[in-house]
């Protein structure tokens, strides 16, 4: 009976395991935890001497002692999963001290140095990390690729990374303290701009501002939406965002942002129904609810729940118009509850129109269509007016690099690590590695050059030719990051050239 010999190290010390290519995969699992003097429920991850991971089972490569690999514990089980409350209390008084002195320094100065702005992220990184442990225990690090027995689905929606119950709590509680006090005219006129930057607001102050659009644009009034039900709608969306790395409430924050800004710049609520606008800034805001951190393809492939509920087809942007109207369903939180029902079919169409636009895989498609149309466009026709929400929901939801370099290259940042959490899954799970998801060979500007010159630029250069106005405000914006990412390319490139040939 074969037997295997594997070499490996486990943080300083030289193990080596043996089991045989007969042995299941949970027993060669137990064999892998014992070298690692790990528990039952930890989580482990195996490399190879390229680093890249590789999956534990009975089919797992021999190797040598000269090629050894690395196992590492990345995460250990923790009761009930959750982490020590005095620790997320200390977390919570640092959070405090640090918003205290904020103020103090903006009282001072006028302005607040980007080490407050640094420090802020930090603790904000740590808090996450501890709430990702969660997150952890359910990615499915040892799924046997090999047997291909397993229809369990990946997603799952109880276990997707979620705050903690506090967490949520805290941020509530200040949101209504806040919602009792006026924000002020500089703020509100901060409010409409493209250069909005997000990462000076944490989520209970960006809860008060999207609150101000509605009743900036009037719709408290116009649609009779009621106060305290505006504000359980918002927080309900704001609890239905999950804590990754990108697609989450702050992401939904700045599309929101940019959305309510072009309505601003282009005089749209001059232009479009009331009903038209508020379809608009509620479709932003619930453009990518409850996103689990992985893409279409990735359902698709790895045949999760989402795919096959919705038979391959926009599963998250399906899943996303779901969550909305669930939402909705509660009368405690159902902003259109006084609007007529004819309206309210109006709006319906209008969102999951709207978001379904947001799937990128029909992104040609659609700005085809648009360009097609834009010799006639006519304000009066409703399929026109359908297609232009569908644009400009587009335009809004990947347009983080119209606004300033200091706001748009951190997104990228989160954006990459969404994108690579998701490609080290897929090779664990022997899937298709996606375009841009794979950390060992995807570089910034690789992710962006071809993204804006192909995707973003034809987008807003078509809608610029409807609406002039926004080429000084978000179009040179862009093209001004192609030439970012372009000469960053190019710096990269004779670095390359210049250490081959040293």
């Amino acid at each position: 009976m074969a037997t295997k010999i594997i070499y490996l190290t486990v943080g300083n010390k030289q193990e080596q395991v043996e089991f045989r290519s007969t042995d299941s995969i949970d027993e060669v699992r137990d064999t892998f935890r014992a070298a690692a003097e790990a528990g039952p429920h930890d989580v482990l991850k195996l490399y190879n001497n390229r680093g890249s991971i590789v999956n534990i089972s009975p089919k797992l490569p021999d190797n040598t002692p000269d090629s050894k690999y690395r196992l590492e514990v990345v995460a250990t089980y923790i009761d009930d999963l959750t982490v020590d409350k005095s620790r997320q209390e200390d977390i919570r008084n640092i959070e405090r001290r640090l918003e205290d002195l904020e103020k103090l320094i903006l009282v001072d100065a006028g302005t607040i140095p980007h080490e407050v702005h640094d420090m802020k992220l930090k603790i904000q990184s740590f808090n996450d990390k501890l709430e990702g442990i969660e997150h952890l225990s359910w990615l499915g690090l040892f799924k046997d690729i090999s047997s291909g027995t397993s229809l369990q689905p990946f997603w799952n929606k109880k276990a997707t990374a979620k705050q903690d119950e506090a967490s949520y709590q805290h941020v509530y509680d200040r949101f209504m303290k806040m919602s009792k006090v006026d924000i002020t005219e500089e703020v509100k006129e901060y409010l409409c701009k493209p250069t909005f930057d997000n990462w000076q607001w944490d989520d209970a102050e960006m809860l008060m501002l999207l609150r101000q659009m509605f009743i900036d644009l009037k719709f408290t009034t116009k649609f009779n939406i009621e106060m305290d039900i505006l504000h359980n709608w918002l927080f309900e969306v704001y609890h239905h965002y999950n804590a990754i790395p990108f697609h989450n409430f702050k992401h939904c924050f700045m599309v929101t942002q940019m959305m309510y800004g072009l309505i601003q710049i282009m005089d749209l609520p001059k232009k479009l129904s009331d009903l038209e606008v508020l379809i608009l800034l509620t479709s932003s805001i619930c453009h990518d609810l409850d996103h689990p951190g992985y893409n279409n393809a990735y359902q698709v492939n790895a045949h999760t729940e989402l795919a096959l509920r919705y038979n391959d087809t926009s599963p998250l942007e399906n899943h996303h118009c779901a969550v909305t109207f669930e939402i909705l369903e509660n009368s405690s939180a159902n902003i259109f509850k006084n609007v007529p029902p004819e309206g309210n079919k109006k709006i319906r169409e209008g969102i999951i129109r709207c978001i379904l636009g947001t799937d990128m895989a029909k992104h040609c498609e659609i700005l085809s269509s648009f360009k097609k149309i834009l010799p006639d466009f006519d304000l009066q026709s409703k399929d026109h007016i359908d297609m232009l929400l569908v644009i400009l929901v587009k335009v809004a939801d990947i347009s983080n690099e119209a606004r300033p370099m200091e706001v748009s290259e951190p997104w990228l940042n989160c954006l990459l690590e969404e994108f690579f959490n998701q490609g080290d899954t897929e090779k664990m799970e022997g899937l298709p590695v996606g375009p841009f998801m794979d950390r060992e060979k995807v570089t910034k500007p690789m992710s962006q050059i071809g993204f804006i010159e192909f995707i973003l630029l034809p987008l807003f250069e078509a809608l610029a030719q409807l609406f002039p106005i926004i080429e000084e405000h978000i179009v040179v914006s862009v093209r001004n990051a192609l030439k970012y990412y372009t000469d960053m390319h190019d710096a990269l490139e004779r670095e390359k050239e210049q250490s081959f040939a040293s």
